[in-house]
């Protein structure tokens, strides 16, 4: 393990300008007092933590530790230290490769295989909290493939061994001594740990070390859309269990669509993995070589196949009428919902032009329950297409009390499925 502080010039407010913002009602006092001596820039210092992955001097920390650094220092547990160039960087996944010359080999930590951790086991934590370099916690995995809003690949181990600021890109290690995580996150309130710590898993890491260590990362890509399996979505598609990724839409010329991917496929399998949580897919794809053709596992109306995929490369660009029955609009289920006409469409700025329109919803009321908005668009219910508000009512009047309802959206250019609880 070794210590990391970085340093980088940082811009300061402009000359004469506020701190508190251009409508701060002292905006003249400060310009007049003080506009001289605001600084243009200013050094940031900063503390984090990091461990050697090979005698070469190759080490694996936190993005957020040496992005826009000017000078990174690394501090090693014999108190040599050594300037380190950064490597290679990745924003999306929080994981950065710096190298140091130690003019000689250096004792490496060996990675581990973060799949094989359950929750309950014992791992420690090693980092440089609050300046104070080398220090130990030790605690049990809480949880698994947790997601925290960082980003696309969130998929950390949840650990209540004590992390806190200067931790970040420390190992998390195992009984057996090996790294299962870089320390990355803590939820707090106070700023200090709360028993409630993030790492990245290793595996994620070791599959991108190859391309980190060439300076830029190429990410795979699959072409769809996903959602997670909830109960009530595994009871209306009648599937076993609540484990897969199912396919909200699919990207048109995409290699799934290609290979035969339809929209309600339920992914289960990747390139022989089985995929038991919505949130892994999206890394193991990411993490697949652009190019390769793979077996995709899905389930399809209770039917399981497997499919040859052709992965591509991720780009950093890359979600009417007159009704039958005479009635021009319907409140069920706590909304409000029309016939799309190519006039609303275009009032509402939809891509769509038919199909069920949501107008409002009711707070509190089934709908909102079930996560639907106004300006979403109703495409399917039960897997059948509606085209306008008779069929709709006609989908609708089939079901029974206490059916679940799988309706098929579109909310601002990306489909989904969401589901409705009839009584």
């Amino acid at each position: 393990m070794v210590n990391i502080s970085f340093e980088k010039v940082v811009k300061g407010q402009a000359q004469g300008q506020s701190p508190f913002g251009p409508d701060d009602p002292m905006r003249d006092f400060f310009d007049r007092y003080f506009g001289q001596q605001m600084p243009r820039e200013y050094k940031q210092r900063g503390l984090g933590t990091g461990f050697i992955i090979d005698k070469a001097g190759f080490i694996l920390t936190n993005n957020h530790v040496v992005e826009d650094s000017d000078e990174i220092t690394v501090k090693l547990a014999d108190d040599r230290e050594f300037s380190a160039k950064i490597i290679g960087r990745d924003p999306m996944t929080d994981l950065a490769l710096i190298q140091i010359d130690a003019k000689g080999p250096l004792a490496a930590i060996a990675l581990g295989d973060s799949d094989k951790l359950e929750v309950g086991d014992w791992v420690v934590a090693i980092g440089n909290p609050f300046g104070l370099g080398n220090t130990v916690t030790a605690g049990i995995v809480s949880a698994k493939y947790r997601q925290i809003g960082a980003g696309a690949y969130d998929n950390f181990i949840q650990t209540d061994a004590s992390i806190n600021p200067g931790n970040s890109g420390g190992p998390l290690l195992n009984t057996s001594g090996e790294a299962v995580g870089i320390n990355s996150a803590i939820f707090s309130q106070s700023g200090g740990s709360v028993g409630i710590g993030f790492a990245i898993p290793i595996n994620m890491a070791k599959d991108l070390l190859p391309q980190l260590k060439t300076g830029k990362v190429v990410r795979g890509w699959l072409g769809v859309m996903i959602q997670k399996i909830t109960p009530e979505l595994k009871e209306t598609l009648k599937l076993e269990e609540e484990k897969g990724a199912l396919v909200g839409d699919v990207t048109a010329g995409g290699p799934a669509q290609k290979a035969g991917i339809q929209r309600g496929d339920v992914i289960v399998a990747f390139d022989g993995k089985e995929i038991k949580d919505s949130s892994e897919l999206p890394y193991r794809v990411a993490a697949t070589p652009v190019g390769k053709v793979v077996p995709v596992g899905i389930l399809r109306k209770g039917q399981k196949t497997t499919l040859q995929v052709k992965i591509g490369e991720l780009k950093a660009d890359k979600q009417a009428g007159e009704e039958g029955d005479g009635q021009p609009e319907s409140t069920t289920f706590g909304m409000h919902v029309e016939t799309l006409t190519p006039e609303i469409a275009n009032s509402l700025g939809l891509s769509e032009t038919s199909g069920v329109v949501v107008v409002e919803v009711a707070t509190g009321g089934p709908a909102a329950d079930g996560g639907i908005q106004a300006g979403d668009v109703i495409l399917e219910v039960n897997q059948e297409a509606v085209k306008d508000l008779s069929q709709f009512n006609r989908k609708i009047k089939g079901t029974k009390a206490g059916d679940t309802i799988l309706l098929l959206i579109n909310r601002k250019g990306a489909t989904l499925f969401l589901t409705l609880k009839n009584g």
